[in-house]
């Protein structure tokens, strides 16, 4: 399936929408956020960095794809993962935490998800993201289920992440 070009065109500019939003919330503040994202490889961080000016409240992000990169760049606890698997609360916490932690960043946004075609099972399925923040104020996930082919699933928690970061970061005002 794929999507039409005017809807990946709208998907982009919301996106560099939400990005623009969080900087400039950030830049006000004189915070920095970084990102660990697991599906969405790297896409967070390249959303942040489309908006000029990203590097005064932007500067690194974690691709951890694999589990021993999340354990070895984030300090997952090799328990959860075993236990609990990648996509699951505790280790989008954990990356989160770390994430910050290893940084050095007031905020943190982490992502770990089943962006399909495969992967998915009954209690997992494609679609399923574990999204969590760290901020001032603690850690706060949430479980989403997103429908579309693998590039929607992805684009749709890319967005998603940038705004509940801009949620939590007004809340904090």
């Amino acid at each position: 399936m794929s999507i039409p070009t005017t809807a990946l065109a709208d998907a982009d500019t919301l996106t560099l929408t939400l990005a623009t939003q969080v900087g400039q919330l950030l830049a006000a503040r004189g915070h920095q956020v970084t990102t660990a994202e697991s599906c969405t490889g790297g896409l967070i961080a390249g959303a942040i960095t489309e908006v000029a000016g990203s590097s005064a409240w932007f500067e690194r992000g974690f691709v951890t794809y694999a589990n021993q990169a999340k354990v070895d760049m984030l300090a997952v606890p090799p328990g959860f993962l075993q236990t609990l698997g990648a996509v699951s609360e505790p280790v989008v916490a954990a990356m989160a935490q770390g994430a910050a932690e290893a940084a050095q960043a007031q905020w943190a946004v982490a992502v770990s998800g089943i962006a399909g075609p495969g992967g998915g099972s009954a209690d997992k399925p494609v679609g399923t993201v574990w999204l969590a923040w760290a901020c001032p104020h603690g850690i706060f996930t949430e479980r989403q289920w997103f429908g579309g082919d693998r590039s929607a699933i992805r684009t749709q928690t890319v967005q998603r992440a940038l705004q509940r970061l801009i949620e939590l970061i007004k809340e904090t005002a």
